[in-house]
């Protein structure tokens, strides 16, 4: 059974959420703030973290930072949950090795979607290369041909994110990040972004 932490200082929040995972079959832990969702996951690391970020005590920020680095939580999903929608909150949460986000409210199956496919991903990463410092690095996609602004694109098209989100996260307008695209399917000659996506994770993967 997969143990899922969850952190949120909403108490109404985080009990509905624990509900929701609980009924799909998920072994689910409470935190009522940053601090002490670190001391859980310092004390039995979660197969996943879906964590709020503004808390008391310690915000969502400091609780991704705090934990990927330490070797035993350095690798744990981390999914933000949070009512923050600002384009340099998701770009910071991104760039600190955060997996992916949800804004609130959000809807009972979307939930269970992003926990399933975070953890199927995770799944899959395990018998392969072990990584250090979270997830591989944007740059290793440089070895494909790419520039280094193609290959950050590309690594965030291969994590499932859509051309919009990629501009909040890099800071680009969606044009530029389909001109990216565009760009990057002529040099793997590829025609759509799936191909794409599973060149960069076949590159990934070997390290």
């Amino acid at each position: 059974m997969k143990r899922i932490l969850v952190i949120d200082d909403d108490a109404r929040l985080r009990r509905h959420f624990v509900e929701i995972l609980r009924l799909e079959g998920y072994e689910v832990v409470e935190a009522r703030n940053g601090r002490e969702g670190v001391e859980c996951a310092r004390g039995n690391a979660p197969d996943l973290v879906l964590c709020d970020i503004t808390m008391p005590e310690m915000n969502g920020h400091r609780v991704l930072e705090t934990l990927r680095a330490a070797p035993r939580t350095a690798h744990v999903p981390f999914v933000f949950l949070t009512g923050w929608s600002e384009p340099g909150d998701v770009r910071t949460g991104m760039n600190l090795g955060a997996d992916d986000y949800l804004t609130k409210p959000v809807a009972p199956d979307e939930l269970v979607a992003a926990i399933r496919a975070r953890l199927r991903r995770a799944e899959a990463a395990a018998p392969g290369p072990k990584r250090t410092g979270g997830e591989p690095e944007p740059g290793r996609l440089e070895q494909l041909g790419l520039t280094p602004r193609e290959a950050e694109v590309l690594f965030w098209v291969a994590r499932g994110k859509t051309n919009e989100e990629i501009g909040v996260v890099l800071g680009i307008g969606r044009t530029t990040v389909k001109k990216h695209l565009e760009s990057t399917f002529a040099k793997l000659g590829v025609e759509n972004r799936t191909s794409a996506a599973a060149m960069a994770l076949e590159r990934l993967a070997a390290g």
